[in-house]
């Protein structure tokens, strides 16, 4: 009895990581503080977020930012979103991994 040849199959790679860098965009701008931040969208961009949503913006990570925002943002900081985000490729590398054709692994099986 033989066994089938293994097959190459590559993975496919992580998508790249994605870093907030709205901090670091306002303090290359002289914008230390949320309250300045805060001040910053309302007299450029006409957005009143709460003082709780711009700390949020400010120090976490968000999972998701409304476009509009992202724009008010921009407007407020003289940026671009490119400013704000920046993509970072994923520390693993993709893998080829072997694996046998499962119509073999069944006829194998019934033998």
């Amino acid at each position: 009895m033989t066994t089938p040849p293994l097959r190459a199959v590559q993975t496919p790679a992580p998508p790249p990581e994605v870093e907030w860098t709205l901090r670091m965009t306002a303090a290359r701008r002289g914008i230390w503080t949320g309250t300045e931040l805060r001040r910053l969208l309302a007299e450029r961009a006409g957005l009143e977020p709460s003082a709780a949503s711009v700390s949020a913006l400010f120090t976490k990570q968000p999972s998701q930012v409304k476009l509009s925002t992202l724009a008010a943002l921009c407007a407020a900081l003289d940026c671009t979103p490119g400013d704000l985000l920046a993509l970072h490729e994923s520390v693993t590398s993709a893998e080829v991994v072997y694996r046998r054709p499962l119509g073999d692994l069944f006829s194998e099986a019934m033998r």
